[in-house]
Formats: C-alpha cells, structure tokens, sequence
C-alpha cells in the first residue's frame, strides 16, 4: 500500500501557516504583558507597594478570569459544533442572580454582606457544577439531538430563571434591591485573596486535565460521525469536555459575577486570527485575547472614565453586538 505524501506546496503552505499563528500567539502575548504592565505601573499616587499589592490581586482575577471563559467557550463551541453558543446560554449566568436575588428576598441584604465569602462561593459553584451536571445526566444520553435537546433545554432554563429573578426583585425592598444590583454585574475591585487562591488553584486543575483532551476535541470539531470512524469515544470526549466547562464557568462566575458575552467575543476572535479550529492554537489566543479586553479595558476604564461605568456592561454591549453580527452573516450563509 501507498504511503500518501504531502506535495511542496501544501507543505509550504502549512509551514507558512505555522510561522504565522507563532507570529499570532507571540504579538497577542506582548500585547497581554503590556496591559498587565501598565495596569499595574500607570497613575499610582501614593505608596507603590500598597498600589501593587491591590493591582496585582485585581490582575490576578482579571487573568483568572478570563482564562477561564475563554477556555470554556472554546470547549463548549467544539463539543456542540456551533460558534455562536456560549455556556452562558445554559443558564449559568441567570441561575448565579437567580440565587442572589432569593438569598436577598429571603433573608434580607444583610445576610448576603454578612455571610463568609468562602461558605457563598463554595454553596454557589456546588450549586451551578449540581445544576450542570443534572442537566446533562438527564438529557445527555447518545447521539447528537440530545445535545441539542440539551442546548434548548438550557436556553429554555435560563430564561426561566431570569423571569424567576425579575419577578422575585420586584417583591424586595428598594433599598435592599439596590444592594443585590451590585452583584448582578461582574466586578474586579473587591476579590477575596483566598478564593482567588482557590479559584487558581481549581482552574488550572481543570486546564491541565483539558490538556490531555486537546487532540481529541480536534477530532470531534470534525463532526460525531467523524470522530466515531476515526475511533474516538466521541461521548465520552463531550462528557469529559462539559464537566470542565460546568466547572470553569462556574468558578469564574461565583468569583466576580456574570460576564455574558466575553467568551462569544474571544473565542471566535481566536480563530480569526488563528484560522485554525486545532485547540494548541485556539485556547491560548483565546486566552490573550481574553486577558488583553479584561485588563486593557480595566485599565482604560479607571483611567478615562473614573470607574463611573462597569466594564462587563461595555464587554456585554460589544459582544451583544457581534452576537447579533454573526446571526446576520450566518443566516445569510
């Protein structure tokens, strides 16, 4: 039998592609580095090492954060095959407000200042990983319509637990509502040291294990029937892939808040740049990418507008808006 052979000019090509997603990864590093350089150095006032100590903290969450979005949209795009679902559309973001919005309404704001950080955020990711994990156990069964019997599912949750949200607001007191506001909205300038700790420490757990699936989500970004004749478990690959985003998404989530459409935006900019679907590429762009929107725009917000505005409000409005892009350009292809 033949052995096939590549052609000079498909080898050049892919040589050419090569140095050029290198060249890709290494400008959007520079890029990271600088925003991370400058966020942490520019306008201090006062003493450095206290100026330092809070910027790095608020970088190191910034960092954490993003990664772990970009990291999770990538996988979730892979594993349903369609670039414009995020696992926000799961109901991970309205299940987060839908349980502030009742702790409030049940107990009052004070309970929700009052209560340890490190007891809320372990109750609020056990409850999103639970959510997560029902979800698929149930509806996740064999064959891909259950995938997407599982996305509408979640689509359908989602927005049940915003109306759930809105209507139980509306019974809460003004004054208290106007506390439970602020955890509606993602937010870098206050993150507790010891789950910033402990985030890091689940997320790159998470990542490292992901790893190991990398070439095996290159197959299944071909297709299930694909990935099947190519003798990869394509069921257990999506299983694997889904627990890592359930639990990504939910740490980042109980760490600073909802982001809705971070991931959307990076994810598809990744493989933009690097015109590739291989995971080695578009993970760590994603990443950059990521990392450069969260602390360059942190940085250009407490600069120029004084942190009057939220910057997941500007990075919700400007993913809003390549949502509703990607809808035209792929209704009329």
């Amino acid at each position: 039998m033949a052995v096939p052979t590549v052609s000079p000019a498909a080898a050049s090509h892919e040589a050419a592609q090569l140095r050029r997603r290198r060249v890709v990864l290494a400008v959007l590093a520079l890029l990271a580095m600088a925003a991370v350089v400058g966020y942490l150095t520019v306008d201090v006032v006062g003493s450095w090492s206290f100026v330092l100590k809070l910027r790095s903290r608020q970088v190191a969450a910034l960092v954490l954060v993003g990664t772990a979005i970009a990291y999770s949209t990538v996988l979730f795009q892979t594993v349903t095959g369609n670039r414009i679902l995020t696992p926000s559309v799961m109901g991970f973001d309205a299940l987060f407000v839908l349980i502030q919005t009742v702790v409030v309404f049940l107990f009052g704001a004070g309970m929700l200042a009052q209560t340890d950080p490190r007891l809320k955020f372990g109750l609020e990711v056990a409850v999103m990983v639970a959510f997560s994990v029902l979800l698929f156990r149930l509806l996740f069964r064999r064959g891909s319509r259950d995938l997407y019997v599982m996305v509408l599912v979640g689509i359908v949750l989602g927005t049940l637990f915003s109306g759930l949200s809105t209507f139980v607001s509306r019974l809460i007191d003004p004054n208290e509502y106007l506390t439970l506001q602020d955890v509606m909205f993602a937010s870098f300038n206050t993150v507790n040291e010891e789950l910033l700790a402990v985030s890091a420490v689940l997320v790159a757990a998470v990542v490292a294990y992901g790893v190991r699936l990398q070439r095996r989500l290159d197959v299944v970004a071909l297709g299930r029937d694909h990935a099947l004749n190519l003798g990869v478990n394509h069921r257990a690959v999506v299983n694997q892939a889904l627990v890592a985003v359930a639990l990504l998404v939910s740490v980042s989530t109980a760490l600073v808040g909802p982001i809705t459409f971070l991931g959307l935006l990076v994810a598809n900019l990744a493989r933009q740049l690097t015109r590739t679907f291989r995971h080695r590429w578009t993970i760590p762009a994603a990443a950059l990418v990521s990392v450069i929107a969260l602390v360059g725009g942190q940085l250009i917000l407490s600069r120029l507008f004084n942190f009057t505005t939220s910057l997941s409000v500007i990075i919700n409005f400007i993913g809003g808006s390549y949502f509703i892009l990607l809808l035209i350009r792929e209704s009329r292809s």
